[in-house]
């Protein structure tokens, strides 16, 4: 047993925080009427932030997640077909590490965790995996602009997070509540990808259907891509941040390119787009709409061979 293993299982059972976070209803009436902090997570208080979504996660199973990762070396075109388009995929995330993932989680009515206190929260996590003094793969343009954005690479290598205990922590969360969530994203091939990576410790499975049999296996049936929600809604497209101000829905934390804040945007963004093009959400009576079960297991630019 790992010193994170050890530690999480011991560390926070009497925690007073840890205890509201558990057994606090959601409140129907707080969607945004409360300010939403970002709570960054780096290698010193992961256990700690992680103990808090643990006990979060069964009032408010729905998942929206986003990562930031070092760009692309491998490119493609956005008509090739699905089984070039993984493989590309495959190769950047095999050859490359993660820099941020970040964290949202709702109740279906979009409602966030508020811990027992005046604030709304999401979670950011920042990775030490990347290092570019040590030669790491990475798109220069990509990292240029990720610093721009305010994206501080030495805080992330000397404080970042070892993705292997999180990985350790975050798959016993999933397997423990893999029938019961709901996992967003946008155009998450990659999402999915940076975080299979850190699951399993090991390269990509070989084939679409490898994959994607995988992230069913890990993360159940309920997985949603809103870039590939929208193909059948008028007058929506293009990226996240586009779609969002189509829906009529702002940024209400952080900025965008990073992973906390667009893992919110994201969570918004569905919610929306449920109510707006899909009905209800499991029991769509109104034949009108859209059902959103159609769509579910499928990521954008892997539809074809998902199916």
């Amino acid at each position: 047993m790992t010193l994170v293993e050890d530690n999480i299982q011991n560390k926070f059972k009497n925690n007073a925080e840890h205890k509201r976070a558990k057994f606090k209803k959601p409140n129907s009436e707080l969607k945004m009427n409360k300010r939403v902090e970002i709570r960054s997570v780096w290698q010193q208080n992961l256990e700690y932030e992680f103990a808090l979504v643990e006990a979060t996660i069964a009032r408010y199973p729905f998942v929206s997640f986003d990562t930031e990762f070092p760009g692309t070396i491998h490119e493609c075109n956005a008509r090739d077909p699905p089984a070039h388009q993984y493989q590309i995929m495959k190769g950047n995330v095999d050859a490359m590490n993660i820099i941020q993932l970040g964290l949202t989680l709702s109740d279906r009515y979009g409602n966030l965790p508020d811990l027992g206190t005046n604030c709304c929260y999401i979670w950011e996590f920042n990775f030490r995996d990347f290092d570019i003094e040590r030669g790491d793969h990475h798109s220069t343009n990509a990292i240029e602009f990720l610093k721009q954005q305010g994206i501080d690479f030495l805080q992330n290598k000397e404080n970042g997070i070892y993705s292997s205990d999180f990985g350790w922590l975050m798959e016993r969360m999933v397997l423990h509540n893999r029938s019961r969530l709901t996992w967003v994203t946008f155009h998450g091939s990659y999402d999915f990808g940076y975080l299979m990576k850190i699951l399993t410790r090991k390269d990509l499975p070989m084939d679409i259907g490898g994959f994607m049999g995988e992230v069913e296996k890990k993360f159940g049936e309920r997985v949603y891509d809103i870039k590939h929600l929208i193909k059948p809604c008028p007058g929506l497209y293009g990226g996240l941040e586009n779609v969002a101000q189509l829906l009529q829905v702002g940024r209400v934390a952080g900025k965008s390119h990073h992973a906390g804040s667009d893992s919110l945007l994201t969570l918004q963004t569905f919610m929306r787009l449920k109510d707006v093009h899909f009905g209800s959400f499991l029991n769509n009576k109104d034949h009108r709409s859209l059902s959103l079960n159609q769509f579910r297991g499928v990521l954008h630019s892997l539809e074809l061979e998902a199916h």
